[in-house]
């Protein structure tokens, strides 16, 4: 499984300790259902990151997220894509 994981800028206030970092899993088919290819291109991850999110977070916590982390994992998120758009374009 590849995983990332993203400094935030800004940590997500949690009552069991501040979460500082996020780990994000590459996503899967099941993942990625019922999402608009285009939400992602624009970087409106706020469904997608709950579901690909290794430390569980929550639909609120994404729609929190500061400016930058949202930028920062958006580009993560289209990142797990460029090797197989990389793949794709070779053939």
């Amino acid at each position: 499984m590849q995983t990332r994981t993203i400094i935030l800028s800004c940590p997500i206030r949690r009552n069991g300790g501040d979460l500082e970092t996020l780990t994000l899993r590459a996503p899967r088919p099941d993942d990625i259902r019922g999402l608009f290819l285009v939400d992602l291109l624009k970087m409106d991850t706020t469904t997608l990151l709950p579901r690909i999110s290794v430390d569980g977070l929550t639909g609120h916590e994404a729609r929190q997220l500061a400016f930058a982390d949202v930028i920062k994992l958006g580009g993560e998120v289209i990142g797990f894509a460029i090797p197989l758009i990389k793949t794709e374009g070779a053939k």
